[in-house]
């Protein structure tokens, strides 16, 4: 990783550079070491203390190398300094973006970056205040993105730029807060209900007094998720990675979970075995770009919780095959879910959003979740997984094209 740049001009009217998050996250990817950078940010805010590019830039390290609270204290005091930072990306010649950003970790936001990868253009960062959901003096742009993925962290702002949105003076890719909203892991299955080839279970979002009274027998499943039978899955809201996911196979299993789970809301859905024939479970990350599907990853895992991270792929040569022929064969895929993936589309109703999914015992299309903002990336290292880098470049070669029409350029 180079050093970082000079002290850049504090001109509170112009956006603060930003060394961005791709960069910092394939050289903490590849183990490499960031020393020098960071020594180079931090005599930059020692220099200048309101420096608030090298204090985001600080803040980013420090949430790629696993010290998040400290991570997010930094970016908070950047955001007071400045809510507008400038990525130029390859020359800058090429289309302005301006992204609409929500503070928060490192999902909280579409993966711009990775997506717009070898591109060249100017992309400037917005970070939505709810009370001041656009700035006074919008940077030129020829196209803005809204970038925020659906959370409770999020909500207020999505919701402050619904009627800015509406007339804003230039294209916006996702343009609409009420749809990325209606991705809650509690709201989506409700729009894909019924769906011919889909498969969304039913999710109860609950309390933490409503889930203990479930386990003791003082509420009814049937009332919280009609016709559903144990075993149960149960996650805290906001979780991700599978950080407090797990089965629960009876009633009697809820009080001891919650003695280890300090949330105070959760969701609660069926547990669908979707094991294939082999007794392997298979979950794919797949992205919409104007309708369009792509896939990302796919992870085999012997386990029903399945994350790209503990599926054992870079272990087991045979996993790689089968997601190195799933790549490379996966139009087969598409074409044999196409209805399921048009539906998708038309139900979510937005230009790019990505789905983990899984193809059901009984052959639809079985959807875990959906988001604006879930991390798609190049970072694996083409020496074991040689088969991804074309199957990526398809992906963002296609969001590419897309920001490319919809900028008019």
């Amino acid at each position: 990783m180079a050093a970082a740049p000079h002290p850049p001009s504090l001109n509170a009217s112009e956006p603060a550079p930003t060394l961005g998050l791709a960069g910092f996250a394939r050289s903490v990817f590849a183990g490499a070491d960031l020393t020098q950078a960071w020594d180079a940010l931090l005599a930059r805010c020692a220099a200048t203390p309101d420096d608030a590019g090298a204090m985001l830039d600080l803040s980013t390290i420090l949430q790629l190398v696993g010290r998040g609270e400290e991570g997010l204290a930094l970016q908070a005091d950047a955001l007071r300094r400045r809510r507008l930072y400038r990525r130029v990306l390859g020359s800058g010649e090429g289309p302005r973006l301006l992204a609409l950003m929500a503070p928060g970790d490192l999902m909280a936001n579409t993966p711009l970056e990775f997506l717009l990868g070898g591109w060249s253009g100017r992309l400037d960062l917005f970070f939505v205040d709810a009370a001041a959901p656009a700035p006074a003096d919008l940077p030129e742009h020829d196209l803005a993105i809204l970038a925020i993925g659906e959370s409770d962290a999020s909500e207020a702002a999505l919701l402050a730029l619904a009627p800015v949105l509406a007339r804003w003076p230039r294209p916006v890719l996702n343009g609409a807060p009420q749809r990325v909203l209606a991705l809650g892991r509690d709201r989506a299955p409700r729009i894909l209900r019924g769906m011919t080839g889909l498969q969304a279970p039913p999710v109860a979002r609950l309390a933490r007094a409503d889930l203990q009274a479930l386990g003791e027998g003082r509420m009814d499943l049937d009332g919280l998720l009609p016709g559903a039978a144990f075993p149960l899955i149960v996650r805290p809201v906001g979780s991700h990675a599978g950080r407090g996911l797990e089965k629960l196979g009876a009633a009697g299993a809820i009080g001891p979970y919650l003695a280890a789970q300090p949330a105070g809301r959760f969701y609660l859905s069926a547990f669908i075995d979707y094991r294939s024939a082999d007794g392997l479970y298979r979950k794919l990350r797949v992205a919409l770009v104007d309708g369009r599907p792509f896939v990302a990853h796919m992870a085999v895992s012997e386990h029903w919780m399945v994350h790209y991270l503990n599926a054992g792929m870079a272990d087991d040569p045979g996993k790689r095959a089968e997601e190195a022929a799933m790549m490379a064969g996966f139009e087969a895929f598409a074409r044999r879910h196409r209805g399921a993936f048009a539906a998708l589309a038309r139900a979510v109703g937005l230009d790019y959003f990505a789905i983990d999914c899984a193809e059901a015992a009984d052959g639809r299309l079985l959807i875990f979740e959906a988001d604006t903002a879930m991390i798609v990336h190049d970072m694996d290292p083409p020496g074991l997984y040689p088969y991804k880098a074309p199957a990526m470049a398809r992906l963002f070669g296609a969001f590419q094209g897309l920001v490319a029409r919809m900028a008019r350029v």
